[in-house]
């Protein structure tokens, strides 16, 4: 069984710093792709950015350059870093993981922007 929990969000400032983690239950980890999805209120989830088992990294367009992914396989977590915070980063993120044509989603943890 796949668990996925979110942990590091909270509020913060414009321009301001946050990590977010992940943990992972099971020992499919090192060979999934991991991903971290938002959703703002009143708006649809969508993809922030992914890291393949190989650690290769993909971004969303108003992400890319403020937000890095990363994974440590020996603690089943993976890592959103985002910096440069802006007011509609505002949003409940997600990690996400597909593990035989299933997707997992942890409960997800909220992050704030705001002075």
């Amino acid at each position: 069984q796949v668990q996925l929990v979110e942990s590091g969000g909270g509020l913060v400032q414009p321009g301001g710093s946050l990590r977010l983690s992940c943990v992972a239950s099971g020992s499919f980890f090192s060979i999934n792709a991991m991903s971290w999805y938002r959703q703002a209120p009143g708006k649809q989830r969508e993809w922030v950015a992914l890291i393949s088992s190989g650690r290769s990294t993909n971004y969303a367009d108003d992400v890319k350059g403020r937000f890095t992914i990363s994974r440590d396989n020996a603690k089943n977590t993976v890592y959103l870093q985002m910096n440069s915070l802006k007011p509609e980063d505002t949003a409940v993120y997600y990690c996400m993981t597909r593990r035989r044509g299933d997707d997992y989603w942890g409960p997800g943890t909220q992050v704030t922007v705001s002075s």
